[in-house]
């Protein structure tokens, strides 16, 4: 079996339905846990930006998980605790993914197991890393720049950074068209001086980077499948 990784995101309006989803950060635990077929799991909130941000965005939050394969993923992620969110939000999107490179740890495990799978197509790219207190000034001085330049980036399909805590433990989720195109990011400006920062500084106390080959989508985001550019809606990914 091919394990596959959801990520499915939630926009909530009214400040009633913010505060429910801020309590559920805590509340959803339980539910979570016993899920049928989940692995790794996390909730999240997001931030105001584009990738690593300092500002909470209490309009939007997500649910990584892991599951043994698709079906699994597909059947689990539309029932249960994940229908709770839907119903209460706006607007929800899932993106189910198939892990291809991984490298660090989150929370002490390797959540993702990655298949041996070569693709010349749209990839997406999680990174999380957990700053360490004493460098907070460091790294929050330093980011920005870099969530202005991914913003701006015309190749990129989607992104959005979530995080556990605020400040602390942050993640950022893009999709690309293919490897060239967020090499090519990765590798200049902000980003790229950024990297030589933490490498040298050593900002981070755990850090995790992974790259997942898109499997399907469910749902919209801002109206429509950010996925919409790169697929024939009527033909899987």
């Amino acid at each position: 079996m091919q394990q596959v990784v959801s990520l499915s995101f939630y926009r909530f309006g009214s400040l009633g339905s913010r505060v429910w989803a801020f309590a559920m950060m805590g509340l959803a635990r339980r539910a979570m846990a016993r899920t049928s077929g989940i692995g790794f799991w996390k909730l999240c909130g997001s931030g105001t930006g584009e990738g690593f941000t300092p500002r909470p965005n209490f309009g939007v939050y997500a649910i990584l998980a892991t599951w043994p394969d698709e079906a699994t993923a597909l059947r689990e992620t539309a029932r249960g605790i994940f229908a709770r969110y839907a119903v209460k939000s706006l607007e929800d999107w899932t993106v189910f993914m198939s892990p291809t490179s991984t490298r660090g740890e989150w929370a002490g495990v390797q959540p993702f197991i990655a298949q041996n799978t070569s693709s010349t197509g749209p990839i997406a790219a999680l990174t999380r890393a957990k700053v360490k207190t004493g460098l907070l000034r460091s790294f929050w001085g330093r980011v920005p720049n870099i969530s202005a330049v991914i913003g701006a980036d015309p190749s990129v399909l989607f992104k959005l950074g979530i995080g556990e805590k605020p400040w602390l433990q942050q993640v950022t989720f893009s999709i690309w068209p293919d490897a060239t195109a967020m090499n090519n990011f990765a590798r200049t400006g902000p980003h790229a001086e950024a990297i030589k920062a933490v490498r040298a500084d050593d900002w981070f106390s755990e850090e995790l980077y992974a790259r997942f080959a898109l499997v399907s989508d469910r749902g919209t985001w801002g109206g429509a499948s950010p996925l919409m550019t790169i697929s024939d809606p009527k033909e899987p990914i």
